[in-house]
């Protein structure tokens, strides 16, 4: 969809968004997001070596859902669904990392605001990209509250900023008693990591459930370990926020949601279409409101939360919208699958970092159903995590994020000893693939060339490409406007030196990120 296009549909879907809600008890919203965890990563979700106390309270006070996914395995494009409710590729330069946020795309936060919410962040709201580019005068997530940090700072890779802190001052500027919408949004437990925390903290490496298109070394076993850390102190703030809102009284009033904005941040994981990419961790708990320990088989979208926040507000969603609320799963008693429609969901990829040359992107289209996962790649050609090209990070592979997995994955001792998991991480692929997730968890063997699986696939394939079309997808209709967009690389939120296809000599440079690269 070129611009003009897209801001005439954002336009005339913004003049009906939202009308003050009459409700006298609109609950609090807390939304809780990691940054780059995926599904599995919690002790209540089966992890081993792992202790997640507040995220396996909500859990096991609320709703724990079970097949949740990110719209898209990347920060920027991630939240930019979370917020809108809509597909990357109904967001314009939205949907790409270090993009920019169209001014006239409405967003659950502003129409909260616009209701009477008191709306505000801490840690990382939408981003990375540069929100002021196209018109915006604050950051999509609403005010921010990041002004406190934690003295003495934190282990060596933690955020500085005292989120928990942060919140109370939030709370604190709130006016009469106003009901609130919050996004928490954790840097954890994205990189970087201080190499060899968890086995100083005394973690085991033979804890660790490895990937198993990961080499089996005691180097990236030590990183997932790291990564583990990281979740912890996560999660440690999150029982700071329960507690503030137990001493306020006002726990059992506020919808809590606790997921993550895409996979963790290891080869085949974040940035892929893959389950370990794009399948989320998802709780949620509102007090007496909805039943409590239940686990719901239903598989939902990130794109359900913005009509979810509107819902329970009593404010209208905006027209275009592609998520669904996710009140009648909350509201049902029952256990598994809750409404048999919620059958499949779709993610997407564009551009994460400039990884290939001429601002390519590796473009993705997936769709997950309980039983298989199949995926399109749009730019076979191309190598899925940006091969030996020199990317904007100064580095190659650019779209596998460094550390100690990525750098034991490129030594030619790796490279010889587990060749078939050099290949399923850094070989091109084909334009379809194909998987049963129920035999193949780890999505190892594609089934895409088999004449068995043939009439699945092509099942598969009809009902992603009805999707595309009825959602105005350019990929599906040829198209390729992403290219064209400028990668925005800041040194914070909103402070753009951006990028531009006329500016070559700039394709190396590398944003300074506010407290962690992003």
């Amino acid at each position: 969809m070129n611009r003009r296009r897209l801001l005439q549909s954002l336009g005339a879907a913004a003049t009906t968004a939202c009308s003050n809600s009459s409700k006298p008890d609109r609950p609090n919203i807390l939304f809780i997001l990691a940054d780059d965890q995926s599904w599995l990563h919690t002790a209540a979700n089966g992890a081993r070596g792992l202790n997640t106390p507040a995220q396996d309270r909500i859990a096991r006070e609320g709703v724990r859902f079970t097949h949740s996914f990110c719209a898209s395995p990347s920060c920027t494009p991630s939240r930019t669904a979370i917020l809108s409710g809509r597909h990357i590729w109904q967001t314009g330069e939205a949907g790409l990392l270090y993009g920019a946020m169209p001014k006239e795309l409405p967003l659950y936060t502003q129409l909260l605001k616009k209701a009477g919410y008191w709306v505000g962040f801490t840690g990382k709201g939408w981003g990375p990209g540069d929100w002021r580019a196209l018109g915006l005068d604050r950051n999509p997530c609403g005010r921010q509250f990041n002004q406190v940090n934690r003295n003495p700072a934190p282990a060596p890779g933690l955020d500085a900023r005292d989120y928990a802190a942060n919140f109370q001052a939030f709370l604190k500027e709130r006016p009469n008693n106003d009901p609130f919408c919050f996004w928490f949004g954790s840097t954890e437990p994205h990189r970087l990591y201080d190499t060899g925390c968890g086995l100083r903290a005394g973690k085991k490496l033979e804890d660790v459930d490895l990937p198993p298109f990961l080499p089996d070394t005691p180097e990236v076993r030590s990183d997932i370990l790291d990564y583990y850390m990281e979740i912890e102190w996560f999660d440690q703030q999150i029982a700071r926020f329960l507690k503030i809102l137990e001493d306020m009284g006002e726990l059992d009033n506020t919808l809590i949601i606790v997921t993550s904005d895409n996979g963790m941040p290891f080869p085949r994981a974040k940035a892929n279409l893959y389950d370990w990419g794009t399948h989320m961790p998802l709780a949620i708990r509102w007090g007496a409101k909805i039943k409590g320990g239940r686990t719901v088989d239903d598989l939902v979208s990130h794109i359900d939360f913005a009509p979810t926040f509107l819902d329970v507000a009593g404010v209208k969603a905006p027209d275009g919208i592609a998520g669904k609320s996710l009140l009648p799963l909350l509201f049902s008693d029952k256990s598994g699958v809750i409404d048999p429609a919620r059958e499949q969901v779709v993610t997407a990829m564009e551009r994460h970092v400039v990884a290939r040359a001429g601002y390519a992107g590796y473009p993705m289209r997936a769709l997950r159903r309980r039983q298989y996962l199949y995926i399109r790649n749009f730019l076979p050609n191309e190598w899925p995590s940006g091969g030996d090209y020199i990317s904007s990070n100064k580095t190659t592979h650019g779209d596998i994020d460094g550390g100690p997995s990525k750098d034991s994955l490129l030594l030619p001792a790796t490279r010889v000893k587990f060749r078939r998991e050099v290949e399923l991480t850094l070989n091109k692929r084909p334009p379809e693939e194909l998987y049963d997730v129920t035999t193949d968890p780890g999505q190892l063997n594609n089934l895409a060339l088999s004449d068995v699986h043939s009439a699945v696939k092509l099942d598969m394939s009809r009902r992603l490409e009805e999707v595309l079309r009825s959602t105005n997808d350019p990929r599906i209709q040829g198209q390729d406007p992403w290219r064209a967009y400028p990668y925005r690389q800041t040194n914070g939120y909103g402070a753009s030196f951006n990028t531009t296809l006329s500016q070559e000599a700039r394709d190396q440079a590398s944003g300074k990120a506010t407290h962690k690269p992003e």
